[in-house]
């Protein structure tokens, strides 16, 4: 369940930060949104409350960053649950 759980956040991951990089930059033809990056705020909580003390220019990039450190702490608390559940056995 952990390895699925942790796939599945890696992917929506992915999903939202193209979506955010194609409405940034308006890439395939596509214009510029300042919205784009709305997925990215759920899977980036809590860090995204502590993105308010940063620069204005870089809010965007660390909005962009923040999920994949609640999927570092998903796959260090996945590691630790199967190296525990390994010792158990």
């Amino acid at each position: 369940m952990c390895r699925w759980l942790l796939r599945a956040f890696a992917g929506f991951y992915l999903l939202a930060l193209a979506v955010f990089l194609v409405g940034t930059f308006g890439l395939f033809g596509n214009e510029r949104d300042p919205l784009s990056g709305v997925f990215l705020l759920p899977l980036g909580w809590p860090w995204i409350w502590c993105i308010d003390w940063a620069p204005v220019r870089i809010r965007p990039w660390l909005a962009a960053t923040a999920p994949a450190l609640n999927l570092a702490i998903l796959y260090f608390a996945c590691r630790l649950y199967r190296a525990r559940k390994h010792r158990a056995d």
